[in-house]
């Protein structure tokens, strides 16, 4: 027998002593491999996705009624701040006749979230998807259920006074506490719970825009953490049923009507890219000034409550000067993708709105940021887009497909939600021509933002609590490696035919392979019988004379071959040891090894070797990192 080095992975595999729980001692003559504790083959998916399916279903159809409320309550607050109509009716604030008065509408709106934020909840404030993140990584999923009608209730007064908001964010907001709420009834796992949560998320999002693909995507991306079919198919069904909720009121128009554009040439395609990169530049500085402007409101010898009014007064002044940047905005979207804004309009409204939005949004009232980015990032990308053209008309360029490039790129390099900006771009529009320049516009903008800045717009609030955000994916390492090629053969194991004299001899040489706290028994076949303890081994009742296979064997705690490290470590984890008998997956289980913690280790350690930085590379790391 080949000799096992000690290691502090090499834990007991079982204690003799009974507890709760324990294992029966087994027959004198030991016991059948199909007794051991072996660990569960783990399946696709599993029945149990059905009724979350059904469940995330209900909750899409949920998202979309609740989605129509909100943009009616929004209209009703709208037409009463603004026009003092009782009216559910769209209308934009922006064609108000209160003169200077206007300047006050935004600052009783932000009184009353501010009241609704200290006595409802301070998880009110805020756009809604960093909170959501917090709770699916630290509390399980779980959202107060009185954010549910708290968070649109105070989105549509701030909304509806004239903040510079979309719906996008409270409704995802308000979808993932109500799939929240509905996970804690139905007392789901704390994963099942996630995947509510994130489902009720994307059926907002997809009730408001009426983009079910992107809606998905930006759950993955930004709420679930990783893409596995137990997750993603509640997340597209519900997604599917909101939008189908829209649909049945709206029908299936694209939400920023585009006319329709040539495809770009190679020159165009180009500069899409360049300008994409540009735009990455200008999230990166939005990103920073909005969370300074946060972080001066926390400087204010005031109480926080106070503070969306303090912010509605910058967003009524804004206002007076600038009545486009009141409200939704979605018109104005609309308006810089089709080119029916010219060149001083849109330098106006990306100033103003850029102005307004960032001091109400770090006053910590409550809204959204999809809208307002994706109209700073539009203004950009059509001022762009007009001075190309003014320029170098050969190369192509069209000011509407820039402006479209820019409102996606300022998206994904703000937030690192590369596929859904891209995708979401393509869903409201429905320009198949604009997809190859948003890939590589949105690219480029997301390689500058990861180059340059940590956190993102979702990430860095709760970054400052000391939360850690998952911000890549990958297959799970151990997953794709088998057992039988990370274990240590020929272990230390005993047979049923063996004295217990001889082996207490063995036990007390000092020899290290002896010195473990269980072995595995075989019969003279090879054939797995059991599990024994040291301390069944040196029990003092016992004779020398007795056989191993005459003493209490337990069912031994088992690994195949052909189960995988991930299944494995799971199994160590469950079980409560360290060590796992390895054996053969076809009759008659001969014993193949002992697999430890120490040998996973070492798996992980070869998948690092492939991922190891030259010296150089490191050095140019860490001077990029100082100087940016």
């Amino acid at each position: 027998m080949a000799p096992h080095a000690p290691d502090p992975d090499h834990l007991p595999l079982r204690e003799e002593a009974a507890s709760p729980g324990a294992l029966p001692l087994a027959p004198s003559l030991g016991i059948s491999l199909e007794a051991a504790n072996m660990p569960r083959r783990a399946n696709l998916v599993e029945p149990r996705v059905l009724f979350i399916t059904a469940v995330a279903i209900v909750l899409g159809i949920a998202a979309g009624f609740i989605a129509r409320i909100l943009v009616s309550l929004i209209n009703l607050v709208t037409n009463l701040s603004f026009y003092g109509q009782w009216s559910f009716g769209a209308v934009s604030p922006a064609n108000n006749h209160l003169g200077l008065w206007v300047i006050a509408v935004p600052v009783i709106g932000g009184l009353i979230v501010g009241v609704m934020a200290r006595w409802g909840s301070r998880a009110i404030r805020g756009h809604g998807i960093p909170e959501a993140m917090e709770q699916v990584l630290l509390n399980e999923s779980k959202i107060p259920p009185r954010i549910t009608f708290l968070k649109p209730l105070s989105s549509a007064v701030a909304i509806g006074t004239g903040g510079p908001f979309g719906a996008e964010g409270p409704i995802i907001a308000t979808g993932g506490a109500l799939g929240s709420f509905l996970g804690q009834l139905l007392h789901v796992t704390g994963d099942e719970r996630k995947v509510l949560l994130s489902a009720g998320a994307a059926g907002g999002m997809a009730a408001v825009f009426g983009s079910p693909v992107s809606a998905v995507i930006l759950a993955v991306e930004l709420l679930l953490f990783e893409l596995r079919p137990r997750s993603l198919i509640p997340v597209a069904m519900a997604a599917v049923a909101a939008a189908g909720v829209r649909y049945a009121f709206l029908g299936n128009v694209p939400v920023f009507g585009m006319p329709h554009v040539a495809e770009p040439g190679l020159a165009a395609m180009g500069c899409y890219v360049v300008l994409g990169a540009m735009i990455g530049l200008v999230s990166v500085g939005v990103t920073r000034l909005v969370y300074g402007i946060e972080d001066a409101f926390e400087k204010l010898p005031v109480h926080w409550m106070w503070w969306p009014a303090i912010g509605g007064v910058a967003v009524g002044v804004v206002g007076y000067f600038a009545p486009l940047t009141l409200g939704v905005g979605y018109t104005n979207i609309e308006a810089i993708v089709s080119g029916h804004l010219a060149v001083g309009a849109l330098a106006f409204l990306c100033v103003m709105k850029f102005i307004s939005w960032s001091i109400a949004l770090g006053s910590g009232t409550s809204g959204g940021t999809l809208a307002p980015l994706f109209t700073i990032g539009g203004a950009l990308g059509a001022l762009a887009g007009f001075g190309l053209v003014a320029v170098a008309p050969q190369l192509g360029i069209d000011p509407r497909i820039a402006g479209l490039v820019g409102m996606a790129a300022i998206f994904a390099g703000a937030s690192r939600a590369l596929l859904a900006s891209v995708v979401f771009a393509f869903e409201t529009t429905q320009q198949p021509a604009g997809l190859l320049p948003l890939l590589g516009g949105c690219a480029a903008a997301y390689l500058v933002s990861a180059l340059i800045m940590r956190n993102t717009i979702m990430t860095e609030k709760i970054a400052r609590r000391g939360v850690r955000v998952p911000t890549e994916y990958q297959a799970d390492y151990l997953e794709q490696v088998l057992v039988r090629d990370a274990c240590s053969r020929d272990p230390v194991f005993l047979r049923t035919s063996e004295e217990l004299g001889e082996v207490r001899h063995r036990l007390n040489s000092g020899r290290p392979e002896y010195q473990h706290q269980g072995f595995p028994v075989i019969d003279d076949s090879g054939r797995v019988r059991g599990v024994i303890t040291r301390r069944t081994l040196l029990d003092p009742s016992e004779p020398n004379m007795r056989h191993i296979g005459d003493l209490g064997l337990r069912p031994p705690v088992v690994v195949h071959e052909h189960h995988s490290l991930r299944e494995a470590a799971d199994h160590m984890v469950s079980e409560n040891i360290g060590r796992l008998i390895v054996v053969g997956h076809e009759a008659p289980h001969p014993l193949i090894g002992m697999l430890t913690r120490g040998d996973i280790l070492a798996a992980h350690g070869r998948r690092l070797k492939g991922t190891h930085e030259s010296g150089r590379h490191i050095r140019f790391r860490e001077t990029w990192r100082k100087h940016f």
